[in-house]
């Protein structure tokens, strides 16, 4: 992209005092599907930030203001999800069995019917099998922008230049191009063309779920833990949901399973986030219907990544005790008077790294679990993704020192001021570091990956 397009863009973003919780409805705009909101962890960034709909490059200082004026902002870290993908060879599958089926057999003359069958093409492939799209390019490069309009002490062309500015990635080729592209965003900022900046692979981190023993056995490879997901998937509600669908297509109701179901969903999703179409597959699916599908995914994160199972959370203590050792050897730095040698530390990962960190943290946690029979009673859940899952999804440090040895740790989830859980009232804002690491001083204290991800034979 020109440099002197960025350059335009940046002076003409307004930056504005808008609210943080908008409606995504008051946003009217036909291309957008009324179901997106319930897209789960495959939902565009632009739903939990609705204000990017018209400026991209908007940030909200006014809600992100420092605790108080002393206060500079000394270190950044920034936890980010991939950007916007294809779908995965597993889901392409069960789309082209939908496609196969509604046009050889759904009968029917509503436009949105006419369209499928005899204008869309099927052209999601089993190869592209979750690789970063144009779009998530440009999530990691626009969030890059925001970001140093934000925290420009910290994210300027002096530190990247310097070396203050490190970035870590997961190996999988969404993140690896989504950490490029997070790059770009800053030196085409810049108009950088003379250096090139390293970024360090690190599954340990970044893929950790996939390094724990026993969150593999115990989970990821064990059918029985999403046995509630399994069972909703048989349930009454979901039931309504393929019977609906079959009766709009014209088909038989044993025609459409599940798994249909969640493809016709997932076609909706992907084909809104990738190309911002509203697709004739969405009106396949009612508000009702939509809210169905959100449970069905929001089940099966919560028994497969969040709350469900202990070592789901368990899982990210190394890379929880990576982003509190680098706070720790920021903090020390700052208190010796000495320069903060990182000043910011960017790390790619997935829908997957955050979710089981976020729930370690103790965010979005209900007083209830999710069950399979329990859907009803949930329409007021906390632990919805479509609300904070998106693409390019991100968790935010800001360690800040306010003079007098008084450091503060604020959090940020999608760009937008969080408290900790289990900080008092007057705690909350923008919290004491040193409450912060009380607050979880058992983590700090234990939480040792490999005890944790060790599989244990059970007494002899």
């Amino acid at each position: 992209m020109p440099n002197a397009f960025w350059k335009t863009i940046i002076h003409l973003t307004i930056i504005t005092g808008f609210c943080c919780c908008l409606d995504v409805n008051s946003w009217e705009n036909e291309n957008i599907p009324a179901i997106a909101k319930y897209f789960t962890t495959k939902g565009r960034y632009e739903e939990v930030n609705p204000y990017l709909i018209e400026d991209i490059l908007a940030v909200n200082k006014s809600i992100l203001q420092p605790p108080s004026a002393q206060c500079q902002p000394i270190h950044l870290t920034a936890i980010i999800r991939h950007g916007t993908r294809y779908p995965t060879g597993k889901n392409v599958k069960k789309m082209q069995k939908l496609y196969a089926l509604v046009r050889s057999s759904a009968v029917g003359t509503e436009s949105w019917l006419q369209e499928i069958q005899n204008q869309w093409r099927m052209w999601y492939t089993e190869d592209m099998d979750g690789r970063l799209v144009q779009k998530g390019v440009d999530d990691h490069k626009h969030l890059a922008v925001r970001l140093s309009k934000l925290f420009p002490s910290l994210i300027s062309e002096e530190k990247l230049r310097d070396g203050f500015i490190t970035f870590m990635t997961s190996s999988k080729h969404r993140c690896v191009n989504s950490t490029l592209s997070f790059k770009a965003g800053l030196t085409e900022l810049w108009a950088i063309t003379d250096t090139e900046f390293d970024h360090a692979v690190n599954d340990a981190l970044m893929r950790f779920f996939d390094h724990c023993t026993r969150f593999v056995q115990e989970v990821d490879n064990n059918p029985s833990a999403l046995s509630e997901v399994d069972k909703f998937k048989e349930g009454p509600e979901m039931k309504r949901v393929t019977e609906k669908i079959a009766d709009r297509l014209g088909v038989n109701y044993n025609s459409i399973t599940a798994d249909m179901a969640e493809a016709a969903f997932y076609l909706c999703a992907y084909e809104f986030a990738i190309k911002t179409v509203n697709s004739p597959w969405c009106q396949l699916f009612d508000e009702v219907d939509a809210q169905v599908m959100e449970y069905a995914n929001d089940l099966k994160q919560f028994w497969k990544r969040a709350y469900g199972h202990d070592i789901n959370s368990k899982s990210s203590c190394i890379l929880f005790h990576d982003v509190f050792s680098r706070l720790k050897k920021a903090a020390n730095e700052n208190r010796s008077g000495k320069q903060v040698t990182e000043a910011v530390t960017v790390q790619v990962g997935h829908a997957e790294t955050l979710l089981p960190l976020l729930t370690l943290l103790g965010f979005f946690k209900d007083s209830d679990a999710l069950t399979s029979t329990n859907f009803a009673a949930q329409t007021q859940r906390s632990f919805r993704t479509s609300h904070f899952l998106p693409y390019a999804a991100n968790l935010l440090f800001v360690l800040y020192d306010c003079g007098g040895g008084n450091l503060r740790l604020q959090p940020l989830l999608n760009e937008n001021p969080v408290t900790f859980p289990g900080l008092t009232e007057q705690q909350a804002s923008v919290p004491r570091y040193e409450d912060v690491r009380e607050n979880y001083r058992e983590l700090l204290g234990g939480c040792d990956f490999e005890d944790e991800c060790r599989l244990f034979n059970g007494p002899a």
